[in-house]
């Protein structure tokens, strides 16, 4: 999809929510910001090869930003968004928690939802076999620990008692980066990340961006199942 080019079919904009998925956009479109950027509330750029995100920061009122299943890695610069409360960045290529949360915090001040699963910076069991209920654990005291404005994190609330455990072990649970172990000579591209399960015990209640964008999807690829509920905020 070339980058100037809007595809209008994949294009849904109604009550402050624009959702543009599954075009293979490297980048946001300029006439997506030049059209809509003074509109916009909430932002559902999902399933595209998102590597950048120049432009965001003319989405003035932007409260929610959705960019899973894009290509956003440990480099990506954040543009100082002063309203946004969501964000969600399921399976990215997140490796770097630490450089990630210290980003959120300098330019998201206002964030309350934040979402990472089947990223490697997530030690979760959905995205690494080798992790552990405790090694999740320690990381969300330690993302609660540097976003204390957090209220959900991935698919849970963030309770009282991990935010006062988090207050006093949060600073010492730093999750490390997993070495990058040197691909064969003939790997060609990246083995791509497995999907979410729908695990509906395990999902909290929240209303957020996902229940309330509409979604027009008409790109290749299949959008598969959102896995926040509706009704928890």
């Amino acid at each position: 999809m070339e980058e100037n080019h809007i595809n209008n079919f994949a294009l849904t904009f109604q009550n402050s929510m624009l959702s543009y998925c599954g075009q293979d956009c490297k980048r946001i479109p300029p006439a997506l910001p030049k059209m809509y950027g003074a509109k916009v509330k909430c932002l559902d750029l999902s399933y595209n090869s998102i590597e950048t995100l120049k432009g965001i920061e003319q989405f003035v009122r932007l409260e929610e930003l959705i960019l899973d299943n894009n290509e956003i890695g440990d480099g990506l610069a954040f543009p100082h968004l002063p309203h946004l409360k969501t964000l969600s960045l399921n399976n990215n290529q997140i490796t770097d928690l630490e450089g990630l949360v210290q980003k959120i915090s300098e330019h998201y001040p206002a964030l309350t939802y934040l979402s990472l699963l089947s990223n490697k910076a997530c030690p979760n069991q959905l995205s690494d076999v080798d992790k552990d209920d405790s090694d999740y654990q320690r990381y969300r005291y330690f993302v609660i620990y540097k976003l204390p404005t957090l209220r959900f994190l991935d698919s849970r609330r963030v309770s009282s008692c991990e935010r006062r455990e988090a207050g006093t072990r949060g600073e010492f649970m730093r999750v490390r980066r997993p070495a990058d172990p040197a691909p064969p000579a003939d790997r060609a591209e990246r083995c791509p990340a497995r999907a979410l399960p729908l695990d509906l015990s395990a999902l909290g209640k929240h209303k957020g961006a996902y229940g309330r964008c509409l979604y027009k999807y008409t790109g290749k690829h299949s959008e598969g199942n959102r896995f926040i509920l509706n009704s928890d905020l």
